[in-house]
């Protein structure tokens, strides 16, 4: 092998290192940036997620075990509380308030919450009973119908049924967002104009159209 033609393939093998160095780099320097958008995008949803919090007001329920029977009775207690709460509020014009003054409301009216759900565990022939509170609550990811509630800590009334180790019901007591229908768990347009109004746009656009909104905030969010 002549001289040329061994400076001819060290330069190739410089060149093909250097490709492959610099493919190394930019794809290291993409996944940096790639993995500090998307920490952007966390932030703001965890930041809008916290603003959430502070507009709505959610309701729990959870049933004493895993069991049919406790998780049927579970439904027939949250048909029971949830009826007393909207006859209570509307009569005292509580529903067109806001958050604070429902949570208020319910916060008065806890023993009753209370003896109704026992009243309803009676009647159905259970032993236990139940505990009623409000309390901030930490609650993962939820899909109501189309509507999408960001992990995080919400307030919320929580009734815990004898041993509260069963799955678990819930809904947003404000606004009113809260359906018993099985067959039907979609927001009504009255709920989500009752969302919209309560909320700012933004907030709106997290809870109704969550993957549109990261994408934006992935592009385009503030640099």
């Amino acid at each position: 092998m002549n001289l040329q033609k061994k400076f001819y393939i060290s330069d190739r093998i410089r060149q093909t290192i250097c490709v492959i160095l610099s493919i190394c780099t930019a794809a290291i320097l993409t996944g940096v940036l790639v993995e500090r958008r998307i920490e952007k995008v966390e932030a703001k949803m965890s930041g809008t997620q916290k603003m959430l919090a502070e507009k709505v007001f959610r309701f729990h329920v959870l049933a004493n075990s895993d069991s049919e029977e406790d998780q049927a009775v579970k439904l027939k207690v949250r048909d029971a509380v949830l009826s007393y709460i909207k006859e209570g509020t509307a009569s005292e014009a509580v529903e067109e308030s806001d958050a604070k003054q429902t949570k208020e409301w319910v916060q008065e009216h806890l023993e009753e919450v209370e003896d109704i759900a026992d009243a309803v565990l009676r009647e159905e022939g259970y032993g236990y009973s139940s505990e009623a509170e409000v309390e901030v609550c930490y609650f993962p990811d939820k899909q109501y119908g189309d509507i999408f509630f960001p992990q995080g800590d919400y307030e919320a009334l929580r009734v815990k049924l004898g041993e509260a180790k069963g799955h678990n019901w819930w809904c947003v007591l404000y606004p009113n967002l809260c359906f018993t229908s099985s067959t039907c768990a979609v927001v009504s347009d009255e709920g989500k104009e009752d969302l919209k109004e309560t909320l700012t746009a933004e907030e709106y656009e997290m809870v109704t159209a969550v993957s549109e909104f990261k994408i934006k905030w992935f592009f385009f969010g503030d640099e």
